[in-house]
């Protein structure tokens, strides 16, 4: 492990940790709350951090921070599970143009990814809501079930599908399957009522997610609402990944990547870059940043609440869909700015979601 009191000590280092950014007040908050507890994991290095929409500090605002503490070289990493849209577009875009600006140097770094640290966090809270539990179901009679944040980007699907497999072979699960909170497929509600016909004793639902918002919301009440239709299985809701200290550690050694100069994404399967199945047209895409609407904003855009993670107002109820921008937000995919999702019409996908809410208010 490399020694960050002694790295690069011709210059000046500094942390950026990238976020997304929620109108959820809880996920503000507990993001924020992540980055203090790896000061001290990153010292003497300062760490600041920034959203890319919906809350404050906004990216630039970080960057700001670290230069007037007089840093001349910055660390920036992505603080995203899977490397899709925002990873690989919207946060290197908005770090080239503060780089071309300033001139000050950025080193971007990797996403969390498929890594052995994340993988047992999950484990860690997925054990903790099997052993609050007072029945004895083994094991082989019962079914895992990930949920995703779900993207556009096959590569980032595949990557979920893959921590699933890994959970399931690790505990001995009698079966294991992957969905998604949104965009792509298959969606909770319509995923679990599909598992349920497998037959299990007991399932496992556990979000996939770094933080609270509405989106895990979203999904314990989709869980709640199948769970209220097969009252013989016994559906248990794990807790979000948060800040495990193997979270914490994760993100230690996506800063001591860069400092070795390892901090490649996966390419052979980039959308991007690799003639993918069924996304072909998507390879050469100019790399661009689709969330400057909404950079900062907290309290009155509402462009994107079927695809952005915790787009609520600060008491976490989740904001209606409106197009008072003038840009056409369709819900079949990231945002309007990005490529059509070819499968956004999918019978368990984004229109399924649609439905549901829809029958939800009638």
């Amino acid at each position: 492990m490399t020694d960050l009191s002694t790295a690069g000590s011709e210059d000046k280092l500094g942390v950026l940790i990238c976020g997304h950014g929620s109108r959820n007040r809880v996920a503000v908050e507990e993001f924020a709350g992540m980055v203090e507890l790896l000061r001290p994991r990153l010292a003497p290095m300062p760490v600041e951090h920034g959203y890319l929409e919906f809350a404050r500090p906004i990216l630039r605002d970080g960057l700001e921070a670290l230069r007037q503490q007089g840093v001349n070289r910055i660390l920036a990493i992505p603080a995203m599970l899977f490397a899709a849209g925002h990873a690989k577009n919207d946060i290197p875009s908005v770090l080239n143009t503060y780089k071309a600006e300033t001139g000050l140097p950025i080193d971007y770094g990797r996403e969390l990814g498929v890594d052995r640290l994340m993988v047992a966090a999950a484990g860690a809270r997925v054990r903790e809501a099997i052993e609050r539990q007072s029945d004895a179901v083994p094991l082989s009679e019962t079914l895992l079930v990930v949920v995703g944040r779900g993207s556009s980007d096959p590569d980032a699907n595949s990557n979920v599908a893959k921590v699933t497999r890994m959970l399931v072979e690790g505990f001995g699960f009698g079966w294991g399957e992957t969905v998604y909170s949104g965009v792509t497929f298959p969606l909770v509600e319509p995923g679990l009522r599909h598992v349920v016909r497998l037959g299990f004793r007991r399932i496992v639902v556990v979000p996939y997610f770094l933080f609270s918002g509405v989106l895990v919301s979203r999904i314990r009440q989709h869980t709640e609402r199948v769970a209220q239709d097969h009252p013989g299985i016994n559906f248990i809701s794990a807790g979000y990944l948060g800040d495990h200290p193997l979270v914490l550690e994760t993100f230690r050694e996506r800063v001591d990547d860069v400092l070795r100069g390892d901090t490649a994404m996966n390419c052979s399967l980039c959308k991007y870059r690799a003639q993918v199945l069924g996304f072909e047209q998507d390879v050469g895409r100019v790399q661009e940043s689709h969330h400057h609407h909404v950079e900062g904003l907290a309290e009155s855009c509402t462009l994107c609440e079927r695809e952005c993670t915790g787009a609520c107002q600060p008491d976490g109820t989740p904001i209606a869909h409106t197009n008072e921008h003038g840009h056409d937000h369709a819900h079949g995919h990231d945002h309007a700015h990005h490529p059509p999702y070819p499968h956004s019409d999918h019978p368990l996908g984004p229109a399924s979601l649609e439905r549901s809410d829809s029958s939800q208010k009638s």
